[in-house]
């Protein structure tokens, strides 16, 4: 069986410290989806990581890492992940496998997401502009370069024909992008080198044979659920499903053969980039949460814009998942406020209504929000789950009742060592 791990919001949830924190409970550890624009922090020993592409159980030994065939890399940046790593003594080649069925980025996906974004002026959708959507469009429109592709002598000029399209598609676009295509293929380059000097797999027999021996295995999902193609704010989303369906097409798992889903969630709801946020604070409240919390784009660097639980969204969430198990991650960003608010409902033409609809741009929607008392203790010194104060013990039976889902962590910290099983 195979373990999901899943954001629920639109997000930078948390994701990377907890499979940080859960990998010594498995063997494999496996990404089945997105690119770069992903960023998952993990803190512990008083180092701060960011990795994009590379899952997140590479720093422990038990665990091998797997790139799944529904990741998109660019080598440019997975070569500096790679370069980041060798201070640990990490044996990569040994913890790190590549999807020969994933994608590459090439450095004019990225001059063409650059073009996209800047034509739409003011309707831009808040792209990361790592190309991550011109490579997906690449792979459905089935002309895109893989990472098998590299394995033969013949791929610079499937490369060649791919770039030379790309530059075509860039002159149609009203924008003026100035560009060094032949600096920036040098930087390709050297990371396609780098990325060579793995070991490249058929991954979805690996994962086949994996699970055949009884291996454990958990599939990292990044960006959040409220991001999927499909099911998230379109177009204010990603170029991936995001959901758990994504783990069975971007792994090769069959439906069947998964076994627990891991939602996690913020205890409040931030978003980067464009698009609607029903819940979006714009007073000192907002403000706080995002000094506190540190709201900025682990990839990006962008300020996150942050407002209150919407527990709409996060019932939405879960049942398009399948959740069995939640987290709740930054608690100890609201110890402080007098007041918790919880959206539990949405006017919505006219009407008060409890799921999610078609369009939630925010001049169709008015939160109703449910009020509770807050919590003045400081929570990132705190290890166990008594300690917690009665204040957040009741935030977290109210969401549990309202979700009917336990929540088996609690995150009062970025460190791994700050974080409270129930």
């Amino acid at each position: 069986m195979v373990d999901l791990l899943l954001g629920l919001q639109w997000g930078d949830e948390g994701k990377g410290k907890i499979v940080d924190v859960l990998t010594k409970n498995y063997d494999i550890i496996a990404r089945f989806q997105g690119g770069p624009n992903a960023g998952h922090t993990l803190e512990f020993d008083g180092i701060k990581h960011v990795l994009h592409t590379i899952p997140s159980g590479i720093f422990h030994e038990n665990a091998i890492n797997v790139v799944g065939n529904g990741v998109v890399i660019d080598p440019v940046v997975f070569k500096r992940e790679l370069d980041n790593l060798e201070q640990f003594d990490i044996d990569i080649k040994l913890r790190l496998l590549i999807s020969r069925k994933a994608h590459l980025i090439l450095p004019t996906h990225r001059l063409l997401d650059a073009a996209s974004e800047a034509s739409k002026g003011k309707a831009k959708i808040g792209s990361t502009l790592k190309g991550i959507g011109p490579t997906y469009m690449d792979k459905t429109g089935r002309n895109g370069l893989r990472v098998g592709d590299l394995e033969f002598k013949d791929w610079k000029k499937k490369y060649r024909a791919l770039a030379d399209k790309h530059e075509k598609m860039i002159g149609h676009y009203a924008a003026d992008i100035i560009y060094d295509l032949e600096e920036l293929e040098d930087d390709f380059h050297e990371g396609v080198k780098a990325l060579k000097q793995l070991n490249f797999i058929d991954s979805e027999q690996y994962i086949f044979d994996a699970m055949a021996s009884g291996k454990k295995i958990l599939a990292e999902g990044a960006q959040g659920s409220l991001l999927d193609i499909d099911f998230g704010s379109y177009p204010y989303v990603t170029s991936s499903n995001t959901t758990a369906a994504g783990a069975c097409t971007g792994l090769g798992v069959a439906p069947g053969k998964i076994g627990s889903v891991l939602g996690i969630f913020k205890a409040y709801t931030t978003r980067v980039g464009s698009g609607p946020f029903p819940t979006e604070l714009f007073d000192e409240d907002g403000k706080t949460m995002g000094k506190i919390g540190n709201e900025f784009g682990a990839t990006t660097g962008r300020p996150r814009r942050c407002g209150w639980l919407d527990l709409v969204a996060l019932k939405y969430a879960v049942q398009i998942n399948g959740v069995t198990e939640l987290m709740m991650m930054k608690a100890d960003v609201l110890s402080g406020f007098d007041t918790i608010k919880v959206c539990t409902a949405y006017k919505y033409q006219g009407k008060e209504i409890q799921h999610l609809p078609y369009n939630i741009e925010n001049e169709n929607i008015t939160p109703i929000y449910t009020e509770m008392k807050g919590w003045a203790k400081n929570l990132t010194k705190l290890t166990q789950a008594k300690e917690l104060p009665p204040a957040l013990n009741d935030y977290i039976g109210f969401l549990e009742k309202e979700l009917d889902v336990p929540i088996k962590i609690v995150s009062v910290g970025p460190d791994r060592t700050q974080t409270i099983h129930r």
